[in-house]
């Protein structure tokens, strides 16, 4: 049993993740060949353990739990592409839709000569005065909800799902999601707003080595502050570092964050921050008010996978509290920055999303973004939450 386990787990390391591959197999793109490797090294692993359930408390059982808490959430099984809006979108004109893409591609070619981004059509930019970011006057958009919003309706218009989980259509209406109130209090003498990171580590394009400031930690500050001196929330803002082994940063950050929970129970409102992964020809970034601002992505774990049905060693009870957070989130986004938010994305796993109703994850930009693009993107993102729990 222990040599399966170390075997299993370098190979899980190196090549592919064994907990994805029990849940999402079907959805994998693997061949014939990896296929049986993954099965032969998952007999290796439990040929000797008796036939027990998983909820047994076993040590190599809950490392297995442990890590289907969420390995890591920028893994992605999905096509990229459908994490985005496309001419189909409601809320974005064709011509913001061309515009981003312009943009994006600008700022890619920039990167790759190393070229500082171009100010030119900037108007302040001659005078070197930073812009200020303004809060808008009214929506760029507005959703009609007297319209038939089905099922297939709300999927195609907000989610973007992988295909390790289902959402299933028992959470999806506008009862479920737009009704909810998730206003909070916020003449409760403690916090109210929890802000931590279970990767800590994540950095950016030009990051500074050793400056936590300029890493999403930096961002978390940032959101933070906003919070607090622009929208009067109270905000406690961890800065533990959970992701020295980062396959194993969920299972480290859990108990950390239900004892600060414990010692704080005036909290309403945990917020994992992140910073996505995508690939190095793509760039998250907007012209938003005359600055370069990241786009930022809502993030859901369904404790569902799509092959096996419910995962109930990772019961969240908040399922539908969580989705309605992203949704009402999602839906102040696309109404007042069209083009900010991409689709709000689901995984199978739970990624300790059971802590709370209002338990979000959200994935700021991505690491070919600049720092200035991250701190820019905290102002719109700081004005999404407060609308929601206001």
């Amino acid at each position: 049993m222990a040599v399966g386990s170390f075997f299993s787990h370098q190979m899980e390391r190196e090549f592919f993740q064994i907990p994805r591959y029990l849940e999402e197999g079907e959805g994998l793109s693997l061949t014939k060949t990896e296929s049986l490797l993954g099965e032969q090294i998952l007999l290796m692993k439990y040929l000797f353990m008796e036939e027990e359930p998983i909820e047994n408390e076993d040590p190599l059982t809950a490392e297995l739990i442990g890590q289907y808490e969420g390995t890591d959430e920028d893994f992605k099984n999905i096509d990229e592409e459908s994490l985005d809006y496309n001419e189909n979108a409601l809320h974005i004109e064709n011509s913001v839709l061309q515009e981003m893409e312009r943009e994006n591609n600008i700022h890619n070619t920039e990167q790759e000569n190393n070229v500082s981004i171009d100010n030119e059509n900037m108007e302040a930019a001659d005078l070197d005065v930073p812009i200020e970011f303004q809060i808008p006057e009214y929506p760029a958009y507005s959703y009609d909800w007297s319209e038939n919003w089905d099922y297939e309706t709300l999927i195609s218009n907000f989610y973007a799902v992988d295909k390790s989980t289902y959402l299933k259509e028992e959470y999806v209406g506008l009862k479920q999601l737009l009704e909810p109130d998730l206003s909070v209090d916020k003449n409760t003498e403690g916090p109210q707003i929890l802000i931590y990171h279970t990767h800590s580590h994540e950095g950016f394009a030009d990051s500074v080595p050793g400056d936590p400031s300029t890493t999403i930690v930096g961002a978390g500050d940032k959101l933070a502050s906003l919070l607090e001196e622009k929208y009067g929330f109270k905000v406690l803002h961890d800065t533990g570092i959970y992701d020295e082994e980062r396959d194993d940063a969920y299972n480290q950050s859990l108990p950390a964050i239900e004892k600060i929970l414990a010692e704080n129970p005036t909290i309403e409102v945990v917020i994992d921050l992140h910073r996505d992964a995508v690939s190095n020809d793509r760039r998250l970034v907007i012209d938003l008010q005359g600055r370069p601002t990241a786009r930022f992505m809502f993030f859901n774990g369904l404790s569902y996978s799509r092959k096996n049905g419910e995962i109930e060693y990772l019961e969240n009870p908040y399922i539908q509290d969580n989705l309605a957070f992203s949704f009402q989130a999602q839906v102040a986004a696309n109404e007042l920055y069209p083009g900010i938010a991409r689709k709000v994305y689901l995984k199978a796993y739970r990624f300790n999303m059971h802590l709370m109703p209002k338990c979000m994850l959200i994935e700021l930009g991505a690491q070919n973004n600049t720092v200035e693009e991250i701190m820019n993107a905290c102002d719109p993102l700081a004005h999404i939450l407060a609308i929601v729990l206001e």
